[in-house]
């Protein structure tokens, strides 16, 4: 039996960094304008103060989070950039994000005159353009546009597509409302702002004054590119068993051996972010081969059919290998980011 060494006794991930520098690159060039990244949800689940730091090498103008504890911790970290936080500012958060040196996101006529009131540092108006989630309807009443014509601190105005990467009618509906709402301001902020990675891949259309790239940093596709791999989600083989034709994996017995064969059991499970729904779906990468995930997903072990020699101590990938991200995801029934965020706190970040 092959002894697993204690670092490798459960699932890690391998961080390579200097992909997520190259993807930021490809988006500026395409983009033709600087970027916003964001790195809300710890970095998309890869680790936002790695990422952050590694991204200072492309000169972005700030970075995108979601809480200002997100932003709090990047301060703690020592970046100075500009930090948006893009959730809607409430009036209780206006002296944590003043503590921070957070820039809000405002879509709220209140809360707008809260932040003007408490001084004069930089926000950002969202508006909506069909997401329905946050900001200031394009088609709603305006009596929060004359909060605006002496507003110190307008640094910024955005909307977010929804449909970017599926159709190109939604982001021009989109991106037409958005520009009839930019001309009905009274004036124009220094930064205009709209795309995510998707519709920033489309090139210069939708560039603005700058663009916010999120998941094709990270390795998923997006804007019909594909991003260099970032992660690989890694386990080692803890057991091996013969099984007989009839013979039933995991819980709910939910696959049943065809014929008699082997089964080789991996040390990751839902309860380190291994989706659930990948039982008798996913694959796994294993001896230059990829192989079918058996049974149901637990929440510490994953089951799957071997047909070569595999042994304990084996090491499988679970994406970012020959299965991507985004296959993955796709097996799953989900996206790339969803199994990107999912890895958990067992998971131990590698980075290279």
């Amino acid at each position: 039996m092959t002894s697993i060494p204690e670092q490798t006794a459960r699932a890690w991930a391998e961080v390579n960094l200097g992909a997520v520098v190259a993807n930021a690159r490809t988006v500026a060039t395409v983009a033709g304008t600087r970027l916003l990244p964001m790195v809300k949800a710890n970095g998309y689940g890869v680790g936002a103060v790695p990422v952050t730091r590694a991204l200072e090498a492309i000169d972005p103008w700030g970075y995108g989070v979601v809480t200002v504890q997100e932003g709090a911790e990047l301060r703690a970290a020592g970046i100075t950039r500009p930090i948006v936080v893009f959730s809607p500012l409430t009036p209780q958060l206006v002296g944590a994000h003043l503590s921070h040196g957070l820039r809000p996101t405002i879509g709220d006529a209140n809360a707008l005159s809260v932040w003007r009131a408490a001084g004069s540092k930089p926000f950002h108006i969202e508006i909506d353009t069909g997401m329905s989630r946050s900001g200031f309807r394009f088609d709603a009443e305006s009596s929060w546009r004359d909060q605006l014509v002496d507003a110190e601190g307008w640094e910024g105005v955005f909307t977010h597509f929804h449909s970017a990467d599926q159709d190109d009618t939604a982001v021009r509906q989109q991106w037409d409302r958005f520009r009839t709402v930019l001309a009905l301001l009274p004036g124009r902020p220094p930064l205009v702002h709209a795309a995510n990675s998707a519709a920033a891949l489309l090139g210069k259309t939708y560039a603005c004054d700058m663009v916010r790239p999120g998941i094709f940093l990270y390795g998923g596709a997006a804007g019909g590119y594909s991003a260099e791999p970032v992660v690989r989600l890694r386990a080692p083989v803890v057991a091996v068993r013969e099984v007989k034709a009839g013979d039933t994996v995991s819980y709910g017995a939910t696959w049943k051996a065809p014929r008699d064969c082997r089964v080789a059991t991996l040390s990751i499970g839902y309860g380190d972010g291994l989706l659930r729904s990948l039982s008798n779906q996913g694959a796994v990468e294993i001896g230059g081969r990829v192989l079918s995930i058996v049974g149901r997903v637990t929440m510490d072990f994953t089951m799957f059919a071997i047909d070569q020699r595999v042994a304990i101590g084996d090491i499988a990938t679970l994406f970012g290998g020959l299965v991507s991200v985004d296959e993955q995801a796709r097996r799953a029934g989900t996206v790339s980011y969803e199994l990107l965020t999912a890895m958990g706190v067992r998971v131990e970040r590698r980075y290279q």
